[in-house]
């Protein structure tokens, strides 16, 4: 099990083996109310018309933010270690990555 120590007043996380496995996810779809954000992260295979939800994560609206600025700051420390992130200029506001298909 993978134990994280805190330093200070900061808390102390677990990841238990199966959750430090992951899962892999190339499609994700978010839908939110008004008092929750839903991120359904999703598989999608080439050739099959359907993607199979993996990780279903339920936020409120404060900590859904939260999560956006952390993910933009960790991207901009990714580009300054390993370089710009490209995306294809054509491509749509949802990332289908093997064309059309049903979610």
């Amino acid at each position: 099990m993978e134990e994280k120590k805190p330093q200070g007043n900061q808390l102390q996380i677990e990841v238990t083996p199966d959750m430090a496995q992951g899962v892999y996810s190339n499609f994700a779809i978010i839908s939110h109310t008004s008092s929750e954000f839903i991120v359904d992260c999703a598989q999608m295979m080439p050739g099959v018309p359907k993607a199979v939800v993996r990780s279903r994560v339920i936020l409120a609206p404060e900590h859904a933010k939260r999560l956006a600025m952390a993910l933009q700051e960790n991207i901009v420390k990714y580009e300054q270690e390993f370089g710009r992130i490209e995306l294809p200029t054509r491509q749509p506001r949802t990332i289908n990555p093997f064309g059309k298909g049903e979610a």
